[in-house]
């Protein structure tokens, strides 16, 4: 199964939120073993790391988390034609259309998120972390 993860989803899991950690945390564990295709996107990447930076307070712990992901994620491009099309969606946070455009384009099955009322109108479906471990491992 490929699945895109939503940043919510990632930072739950690098900044320890509680109570949302422990679901983001066995995603990213299935992730790592390779039981679990996932993928992030490139502008997500740089929102992980501005918030991994600002609550660490230090750079190269944020540095070596993204590292760390790159390991075991797919990093998706995010073009010209994802961000015209994201435009055009019925979504009304263009971060999350933009993230669905992308899902769309590289024919991902699930994105997971947190922010379901967002992914309403995906052209992808979206899952809640906890909906995805019950109903799928």
């Amino acid at each position: 199964m490929n699945v895109l993860i939503d940043t919510n989803v990632i930072l739950d899991a690098g900044l320890n939120r509680i109570p949302f950690n422990a679901s983001a945390e066995k995603i990213l564990l299935l992730v790592a073993g390779e039981k679990l295709n996932a993928s992030i996107t490139t502008s997500s990447v740089t929102d992980i790391y501005y918030f991994l930076k600002r609550d660490y307070h230090d750079s190269n712990r944020a540095k070596e988390m993204l590292i760390n992901f790159f390991n075991i994620f797919e990093v998706i491009d995010v073009t010209k034609s994802d961000c015209e099309k994201a435009l055009g969606l019925p979504m009304d946070d263009y971060e999350d259309a933009l993230l669905a455009t992308c899902a769309k384009r590289r024919r991902i099955e699930l994105i997971i998120t947190r922010n379901l009322k967002d992914f309403a109108e995906s052209p992808v479906k979206a899952i809640s972390p906890d909906d995805f471990l019950t109903n799928y491992f």
